[in-house]
């Protein structure tokens, strides 16, 4: 079983060099998606990530709760994600005219509040993360079912796993019940 997120705080703390890898390599994908969703250029993206793994170093022997790690991650990076924006010029916006029309100011945002993407993100990472701790089975029936685009029939995936297309659903039903303990045992 791969080790907690407090775990290797107390390894990396110790200096082992192999537990920083693998925390960095465990939230990679979730401190870069944070400055991407800002809308961020490429670099600045590539500096929100260093300077967030810096400001861990610089911390790692004052984190009070370890086992929120991703919490504090994500906080990190949205707050240099935020700096960096603030210090990035910022485009002209053209002041509205009395030629736009009414239909054009009554348009309406609905793209998710930065709080709600930031807790959708950490979600997201939370189950890749205890999906990878699933056997290779259920962790390759999960991915068909619910990570691509255009899911293969049954029939498909009973083929590639070697199985026939009525067991597909009983044995997804399991692998669901797995990943629900595995994502349990995270919040508990």
């Amino acid at each position: 079983m791969d080790p907690t997120d407090a775990d290797l705080v107390l390894a990396c703390r110790r200096g082992d060099e192999a537990a920083w890898e693998l925390l960095v390599q465990r939230y990679k994908r979730l401190v870069y998606a944070i400055p991407r969703r800002a809308g961020l250029s490429d670099e600045a993206v590539a500096d929100v990530f260093q300077r967030t793994f810096v400001a861990l170093v610089e911390h790692l022997d004052t984190l009070q709760q370890p086992e929120r790690l991703s919490a504090w991650l994500a906080t990190t990076a949205r707050r240099e994600s935020w700096r960096l924006s603030r210090s990035e010029r910022m485009p002209i916006v053209a002041l509205p005219t009395a030629a736009d029309t009414q239909e054009d100011s009554e348009l309406v945002d609905s793209a998710p509040l930065p709080d709600e993407q930031l807790l959708w993100l950490e979600q997201q990472h939370e189950v890749r993360t205890a999906l990878a701790t699933l056997d290779e089975r259920c962790r390759t029936l999960l991915t068909l079912l619910f990570y691509r685009e255009d899911p293969p029939s049954y029939t498909e995936i009973a083929e590639a796993l070697g199985t026939s297309a009525g067991s597909i659903g009983p044995t997804r039903a399991r692998c669901l019940e797995k990943l629900r303990a595995r994502l349990n045992l995270r919040h508990d």
